[in-house]
């Protein structure tokens, strides 16, 4: 990454982590800091500057560390929440929700993963202690594998989460960077889940991602060395031959992997809350998806209407169990429609 400047709080400028992402990066200017809030987002710096400014802060994440997740995030009946070990990320996703979400595109890397770990335990062992599952999301506020190969921290959580029963994790990203994970020993309850788009809309939409297919072969490697895996079929974006694009997207994924590799599949349609969506239209006017018809719908986000939502959702998900996937396993994201 061509950071131009890394911020690092003075409390932790000496921590061994600190010091090895710093090492990874070469020589770059560095300013010491207080708190990471005292200079991150403190002057609204505008999220396209990403592509050609960006800065690095480096500190310890404080106050709640681990967040309840909203309803229909994950697969139903368990408790879900996320946990955030840094802001923002490296791909340009023109849909983005971190577009409109903080005041500046800067990369926020925080260190303290075995804190982060200690509450996640506290979860699972006291509050949830009579849960047969109890969920955690990497991936909320940035890719969890795209800068993997700098921060190296999942063999934190892997730890942590061999001495958790009724623990699950699940590393969202849209990276094929799985270099550092594929050797660490598969967990039962560790998911590796990949965002995918047919090859036009990835292509048209996921700004700096790696190419579909570098992402299917990064799933087939994971595979191969027994993790375990989730899908995001999400968001999808409508088109006339949306059902052709989802059905050769879905042979693509079954040629590199059985469909018994796959723990689950999340759907979901593009979705926006009001100031994204004006973000989104400001940093691309040009952008196919100002095509389709949005209404406010009903938590308020910015939607296709409930019937178009309810077509597409229906058929991918019987495309996918036609494809021989379990319909156990699929689930609307962030959807009211079941």
């Amino acid at each position: 990454m061509n950071f131009q400047r890394i911020f690092i709080e003075k409390d932790i400028a000496q921590n061994e982590r600190t010091k090895a992402i710093v090492s990874r990066l070469g020589d770059r200017p560095i300013t010491y800091i207080d708190k990471v809030e005292d200079v991150f987002g403190r002057v609204h710096k505008p999220y396209l500057q990403k592509r050609d400014n960006l800065n690095l802060f480096i500190g310890e994440k404080k106050g709640q560390l681990v967040k309840p997740a909203p309803d229909a995030y994950g697969l139903g009946g368990s408790p879900h929440y996320y946990f955030i070990h840094a802001y923002n990320c490296i791909y340009e996703c023109q849909y983005c929700y971190l577009q409109g979400y903080f005041q500046s595109p800067d990369i926020v890397l925080f260190i303290n993963h075995e804190e982060i770990c200690e509450e996640i335990e506290r979860l699972c062992r006291v509050e949830h202690a009579d849960q047969k599952e109890v969920w955690f999301h990497a991936g909320e506020f940035s890719d969890s594998l795209a800068l993997s190969g700098l921060t190296r921290e999942w063999s934190v959580y892997w730890e942590a989460f061999s001495r958790l029963k009724n623990g699950r994790l699940e590393l969202r990203t849209k990276s094929s960077n799985v270099r550092l994970i594929q050797d660490l020993e598969p967990l039962s309850n560790v998911i590796i889940s990949f965002s995918l788009s047919p090859e036009l809309a990835s292509r048209a939409y996921d700004n700096k991602t790696p190419p579909l297919m570098a992402r299917l072969k990064a799933m087939k490697t994971l595979a191969e060395r027994g993790h375990r895996l989730g899908l995001h079929l999400d968001p999808i974006i409508f088109t006339e031959d949306y059902s052709a694009q989802y059905s050769e997207l879905l042979d693509q994924i079954l040629a590199h992997v059985n469909g018994d590799q796959i723990t689950y599949m999340s759907l979901g349609v593009v979705r926006f809350t009001k100031k994204v969506y004006q973000c989104m239209k400001r940093n691309y006017p040009d952008s196919a998806i100002h095509t389709g018809e949005f209404a406010k719908s009903f938590d308020e986000k910015v939607r296709y209407p409930r019937p178009l939502r309810l077509t597409v959702l229906q058929d991918i998900r019987q495309l996918a169990t036609d494809k021989g996937l379990d319909p156990a396993k699929i689930y609307f994201c962030m959807e009211d429609l079941d």
